[in-house]
């Protein structure tokens, strides 16, 4: 039997039975839409996620004060004085790796301005920061090396700073700013960045020599943390190899003993989040997929009930000269038609569906050519595994017995 003459007969088969052939679909159509939308949210979230880490500065590098295990058991970071001045002047003078390095010290309190007042903590940090943690200045100008080594008392905003203590409209350069009752000169203003990855609002920041703040907000001469770039992303690694190599020879520690610090690239925490990301959206898929494995179960049940129903029909074909394949591949070919009929209304339902949720829970959403194939193939292998079984028993009907079945 031609394949032409299989479709055919597919097509006038399903056409016969509407309702019932739609129904039998519905698994399907509902399992490929569930599966697309999954993997679109799944694979929107890594995106974003890289996205996110990337716009914080992807080859950022954080040395924290303090082992994991210390800071994790016994007190903060912001307790432990193990990284000095001098760490980050050798890591900038010695290390080969980083692009960029800058001390970093905080202080928390309220920024005033007239009769307006914030809670923010205010970023020490020199110049490098900007490079570091991918910031631009959007009007005015960064302070310089001069007003670090002078402890100068000035400072640039972000925009929530901006929006919450320059409520009538004013330009904030030149102004000042009093934070714990120290006066601060505004001298620019940071782009705006918006919420990291964290949610952290990153236009919430105050920045300033961190010399300033040590002498004149936390009155301490050790730093809370160390932030440096590297040179690349691959050579995040051998960064921090190189950053561990420096600080454990200035604080004298010997071979075998656990450091007093530790040291964070962001390429870790994108491999952390991106990997539980995968693992949900496996998850994700999984479910969905229950649905197409329901679907098949209703395709094999809708074929026995055809080869039920049609008994007299397939004992007539085989009596005038039909063989055994050309009964097989008839009632496979409606099996895969059902399947993959199904699968394209419901790649389309997905695909719909993707786009709707982006749109209205504006979440991200990536709809890959992957997700689609994949949807195809396990349609047309769904379609021939739960259809053989009923085809292969309508070919091996007995004849006689088939044309006297009531």
């Amino acid at each position: 039997m031609q394949v032409k003459n299989l479709i055919k007969i597919a097509f006038k088969a399903i056409g016969t039975n509407k309702l019932r052939s739609f129904l039998t679909m519905l698994g399907i159509i509902i399992g490929v839409a569930s599966v697309i939308a999954m993997l679109a949210i799944g694979q929107g979230s890594s995106q974003s996620i890289t996205s996110g880490i990337s716009d914080m500065g992807s080859n950022m590098m954080i040395i924290m004060p303090g082992s994991e295990n210390f800071r994790g058991l016994r007190m903060g970071p912001s307790n432990i004085q193990s990284l000095t001045v001098k760490d980050y002047k050798d890591l900038k003078d010695k290390a080969t790796y980083l692009s960029a390095v800058s001390p970093v010290t905080n202080g928390g309190g309220q920024a005033i301005y007239g009769s307006n007042n914030w809670p923010v903590s205010i970023l020490g940090a020199n110049t490098d920061i900007l490079s570091i943690r991918k910031y631009k200045i959007k009007s005015g100008d960064m302070f310089t090396e001069r007003d670090v080594i002078a402890s100068a008392k000035v400072c640039v905003i972000g925009k929530t700073i901006v929006d919450n203590l320059f409520v009538n409209g004013e330009d904030p350069i030149g102004k000042t700013v009093r934070f714990n009752k120290i006066p601060f000169k505004v001298i620019g203003v940071l782009t705006t960045k918006g919420e990291n990855t964290m949610g952290q609002d990153q236009d919430d920041v105050i920045i300033s020599p961190y010399t300033t703040v040590q002498k004149r907000i936390t009155a301490n001469t050790y730093l809370q943390s160390i932030f440096a770039s590297a040179v690349s992303e691959n050579m995040s690694d051998k960064a921090a190899e190189e950053i561990t190599a420096i600080l454990r020879q200035n604080h004298k520690i010997k071979a075998g003993d656990e450091d007093d610090f530790s040291v964070r690239s962001q390429q870790e925490l994108i491999k952390t989040l991106s990997s539980t990301s995968q693992i949900l959206t496996v998850l994700l898929a999984i479910i969905a997929g229950i649905s197409l494995l329901v679907g098949g179960i209703g395709i094999m049940n809708i074929m026995y009930v055809s080869v039920t129903e049609r008994t007299r029909e397939i004992g007539l074909r085989i009596a005038v000269g039909a063989q055994t394949n050309n009964v097989l591949y008839q009632f496979l070919f409606e099996s895969v038609l059902l399947s993959f009929t199904g699968g394209l209304i419901g790649i389309t339902l997905g695909v719909a569906t993707s786009f709707i949720i982006k749109s209205i829970l504006q979440w991200p959403i990536t709809v890959s050519t992957y997700s689609i194939l994949l949807s195809f193939a396990v349609c047309t292998f769904t379609g021939i595994f739960f259809g053989w079984y009923p085809a292969r028993k309508a070919s091996r009907l007995d004849p006689i017995e088939a044309l006297r079945y009531e």
